[in-house]
């Protein structure tokens, strides 16, 4: 039987005027997208940056939706309620929190923000809990994770009625808690706006995601990760990080610190890289509030940093030192510094790194390694910033011996044309390199001329198992094509 609920209800918490109808209207859903319209729905327009939903109500209106929620004069049919409301993402949010009968107050809430960081901590955060006997969901860059459900994600912070959703079907199949990404875009557009987290944490803050739709300037980027430590009731804080301060500065959150500093809640000691025959990570020591060791065999210093917020979060929340050592230890992030295991000979690891941050950390950290010979490819993204080209080109140059330029997700470019534009990049460094298109060739050829002691870095597409080709999403997964090839060419 189709569940109906009463406006009234669903706008308790919402400033609002009945234009047109009344509070009294009877609705079967919440919905932002007329194509998810099956009849009985309020719709609420959304004014984004690029499709206005006011354009839309229509359509909304033919496909049968009973009440519209506005936040501007608008002309709809007689019959149809109108709600005017000042804040459209606000209201969408509210509604579909109302719809779903709130179900972050059913979950051990956890939120995770920073630059980088965010999915490998969220995953480790995922793989603590659930080892510790408390059932989480996700919600993240990768996907959604409710119960045996896993859904694939087009938005680090999706918007607010899936975020509902998610945590209303996480709710139900029995979830005790949820971990998530929370963007800056994610905040800046009230994605989790009536969202109270019980634990807000940050990785680190660098300039990203500045310009276009996004934000104007590192100021608002800035402000908008700060606004998580004023919705959450205890924050745990990179307080190694250059920006802790501001983001303290004005939360209403009780502050738990992590880092190498002094005076640290969670402070590491004692740090150190495993690197051995086939396995690339770290190690160090927590002091503070509670004493251990961890090795988490996930290679980089910034492992250590996600890797000590996950570890102070468990033991916020009251996990066994035991079952945090043992998840620590064999949690793997797919796409995010991945090893493939292929050879015993060479390491094949896989990354998302995608612009030339990611890609200049990956590769600093790697270099730490010291492997025989540094091997990184990757292509770039097609309409998209051309600068990013010439960036990944020349730090893959500058900081890796070879390199090995193919494609990505070329969508409505050439990829020959993206290709021409990386070398641009990869000429200011003193770094061998070779082009191959194909990506499929482009892993054969890094595995087939791999020598003894190589650290080769598959990078760009991480988690994704697709390439995306004038608007058609084809079958790709790098992982898959790593394991395929290297059989092929008899490696071991």
């Amino acid at each position: 039987m189709a569940v109906t609920k009463l406006l009234r209800g669903l706008l308790r918490e919402i400033p609002h005027t009945i234009v047109q109808g009344s509070e009294d209207t009877a609705v079967s859903g919440v919905a932002y997208d007329t194509r998810k319209i099956t009849g009985g729905e309020v719709f609420v327009c959304i004014a984004g940056t690029v499709v206005d939903g006011h354009d839309y109500i229509d359509k909304a209106v033919s496909a049968g939706a009973a009440a519209v929620v506005v936040t501007r004069d608008v002309e709809v049919p007689s019959g149809v309620t109108v709600v005017r409301v000042t804040d459209d993402r606000k209201a969408l949010a509210l509604l579909s929190v109302a719809w779903f009968d709130n179900p972050a107050k059913s979950l051990l809430t956890i939120g995770i923000t920073g630059t980088k960081g965010k999915t490998t901590t969220a995953y480790m955060i995922y793989h603590l809990l659930n080892g510790a006997g408390i059932p989480c969901g996700l919600i993240g860059t990768v996907e959604i994770i409710a119960g045996d459900t896993h859904i694939s994600a087009s938005h680090s912070t999706p918007e607010s009625y899936v975020i509902a959703e998610a945590m209303a079907k996480m709710r139900d199949c029995g979830c005790k808690a949820v971990v998530m990404e929370v963007s800056s875009q994610g905040l800046k557009m009230d994605r989790v706006y009536g969202i109270t987290f019980d634990y807000g944490l940050f990785t680190n803050l660098e300039p990203d995601h500045i310009g276009g739709n996004e934000h104007p300037d590192f100021e608002d980027y800035k402000n908008c990760k700060r606004k998580l430590f004023s919705m959450c009731k205890k924050g745990i804080l990179n307080a190694d990080d250059a920006h802790f301060p501001e983001m303290i500065e004005g939360c209403t959150c009780e502050v738990v610190r992590f880092g190498a500093s002094e005076g640290c809640d969670y402070r590491m000691t004692q740090t150190a890289l495993l690197n051995e025959a086939g396995r690339k990570g770290v190690s160090y020591r927590i002091t503070g509030r509670r004493e251990m060791d961890i090795v988490t065999e996930i290679p980089g210093r910034f492992t250590m940093y996600n890797s000590l917020a996950a570890a102070a979060l468990g033991c916020e929340v009251g996990i066994p030192g035991d079952t945090m050592r043992r998840v620590l230890r064999d949690v793997r992030v797919r796409g995010r510094v991945e090893s493939v295991p292929v050879s015993a000979h060479f390491t094949v690891l896989l990354d998302y790194a995608h612009n030339g941050m990611a890609l200049r950390s990956l590769l600093s950290t790697l270099r730490e390694y010291q492997p025989k010979r540094l091997v990184c490819m990757f292509g770039c993204g097609g309409n998209r910033a051309r600068d990013r080209r010439y960036d990944m080109g020349e730090i893959s140059s500058k900081l890796a011996d070879f390199t090995i330029v193919t494609s990505d997700n070329p969508r409505f470019e050439e990829p020959e044309d993206i290709i021409r534009d990386i070398l641009v990049g990869v000429a200011k460094g003193p770094g061998e390199y070779v082009t191959v298109p194909d990506r499929r060739e482009a892993i054969a050829y890094a595995l087939s001329h791999a020598q003894e002691g190589d650290c080769i870095v598959i990078a760009g597409k991480g988690h994704e198992d697709y390439q995306e080709i004038r608007g058609v999403k084809y079958p790709m997964d790098d992982r898959a094509m790593i394991l395929e090839e290297a059989e092929r060419l008899g490696i071991s």
